[in-house]
């Protein structure tokens, strides 16, 4: 990232389409189209992996599967695998701007499964390959999703005894027993796969690289921590012993729970870290680069006792520090990595980036506080770090900027220049023109939106994850103010 360059954040879930959630379809081509005509290097995505609990993709079944709903309908249509007229049949939800998740749950599965009833191309060389390229974690997942559909949903601790402990007659007899249902399963990641990788082949084509996004932690109900139990701080009856979260801090003062089993590093060591290396390799087949969520836990992480009803009391206990990332590089060889690194500042934390050399986050958001001088201000980004003017945990450039204080306000407002009760074009503006190589703006502040737009308020799970860019919003006009600032400040 020695050049300067710019990109857009914009998940793919907020992607238009007609199907109720963006996809891997026409509109994700005409998204990369617009990136490369607005001279932009970047699309950040958020994590791909399938939404759990509160539709978080920070809270997922598994981190090394796809997200069935990001598979395209239309080019299943192209495929006979499916009608325009079954798809249009479908009610996906009447608001453009807003994922209805309850409706997109009903609606495409019924759909997927109609697509799977109609392959045939289970003996090709591009699903054999699919099959061999993914061994380590496929079989595993899709099991553990059948079996998860044939007790109700309900999470792998409440299963049968036998199949929760994975005994082995169990998992031969489920095998058995639901063997179509994990064939369907295999199907929707197979798609997911082929489609994902049709789009970044395009992307990249275009000169655009793919920043994806990958969460330090697994979901307690998940895959990874069903079938890899050791891997993780649990009891001998696979319950938590601590989980994770962050202590009271500018988000909430009783902290955040977000209740991921904690990982038994000793345990990762001892196995030289086969897993996280697996983990990393899988990601950078998916993305051109990636961003590590929550990067100070591989130095220090908040261990929280399991039921707990806040984040409050907790303890501060070791990560793996750099020893991770050495067996790391001595089997990957070089990653591009950034580090989410906001938050706490701490000594360990620094050492740790120098010592890994992965960039840094800063958050024009964050910078603002009573006229108080601050790193996340554009005069002291560095050339190696990764801007924003928020990220998708916060509000809306144009939301934050009314909800400030007149102090704050009339700071930035000096600051940047600005001239008008829009903001956002001086705000950018400022930080395109600082020396950070590479700028990474929300799509939704370029638009000019404010708090209807929000992803995610940290710490709440209901109304999350559901904005959408209606058709047409990122028109001509807005495009060419994008590409304007970005020759204007030679990214």
């Amino acid at each position: 990232m020695k050049e300067r360059a710019s990109g857009i954040l914009l998940p793919v879930f907020s992607l238009p389409s007609d199907y109720g959630i963006g996809t891997f379809g026409k509109e994700a081509y005409e998204f990369i189209d617009i990136l490369n005509a607005t001279r932009q290097k970047y699309w950040q995505v958020l994590p791909l992996c399938p939404t759990g609990y509160g539709d978080s993709p920070y809270q997922s079944f598994s981190t090394f599967a796809g997200n069935p709903y990001f598979i395209d309908l239309d080019i299943l249509v192209s495929e006979d695998l499916l009608s325009k007229e079954e798809c249009d049949e479908v009610d996906f939800g009447s608001n453009n701007c807003c994922i209805e998740y309850e409706k997109l749950y009903h609606g495409r599965y019924a759909l997927l499964e109609k697509a799977f009833e109609r392959f045939v191309n289970w003996e090709t060389k591009d699903y054999t390959e699919f099959i061999e390229q993914n061994a380590l974690w496929l079989h595993d997942y899709c099991l553990y999703m059948a079996i998860k559909g044939r007790f109700n949903h309900t999470a792998w601790w409440e299963w049968d005894e036998d199949i929760k402990f994975r005994q082995s007659d169990a998992l031969q007899r489920y095998t058995e027993e639901l063997a179509e249902e994990i064939k369907f399963h295999y199907f929707l990641q197979y798609c997911f796969i082929k489609q994902w990788k049709a789009l970044k082949k395009y992307a990249n084509e275009k000169e655009i690289r793919i920043f994806g996004d990958l969460p330090i932690y697994t979901a307690l109900d998940s895959a990874d921590v069903w079938a890899n139990p050791s891997l993780f701080q649990l009891d001998k009856g696979l319950n938590p012993q601590y989980v994770a979260g962050v202590p009271p801090d500018a988000f909430s003062d009783q902290g955040q729970l977000w209740g991921n089993p904690l990982y038994n590093w000793e345990y990762h060591k001892n196995e030289g870290y086969h897993w996280w290396i697996n983990r990393i390799a899988h990601a950078t087949r998916l993305f051109d680069m990636v961003r590590i969520d929550h990067f100070r836990a591989f130095d220090a992480y908040w261990s929280i006792p399991y039921g707990e009803a806040n984040a409050v009391v907790g303890e501060w206990c070791q990560g793996p520090g750099m020893d991770l990332f050495l067996e790391m590089k001595g089997k990957l060889g070089h990653i591009n990595i950034v580090a989410e690194d906001l938050g706490v500042q701490t000594e360990g934390l620094h050492k740790l980036l120098q010592q890994t050399g992965f960039p840094g986050m800063k958050v024009l958001q964050f910078g603002i506080n009573d006229g108080e001088d601050s790193e996340h201000l554009p005069h002291n980004y560095t050339n190696e770090s990764i801007v924003y003017t928020g990220t998708h945990d916060n509000s809306t450039l144009l939301q934050w900027y009314r909800d400030l204080n007149g102090t704050d306000r009339a700071f930035l407002n000096r600051y940047c220049r600005v001239t008008s009760d829009k903001p956002n074009y001086d705000i950018i503006a400022t930080i395109f023109q600082s020396t950070a190589n590479l700028v990474i703006i929300p799509l939704q502040d370029y638009l000019e939106l404010g708090g209807e737009a929000r992803i995610n308020r940290p710490s709440t799970v209901e109304g999350n994850w559901r904005w959408r860019l209606d058709k047409g919003q990122l028109h001509t006009k807005i495009q060419n103010r994008i590409t304007e600032l970005t020759k204007t400040f030679f990214r």
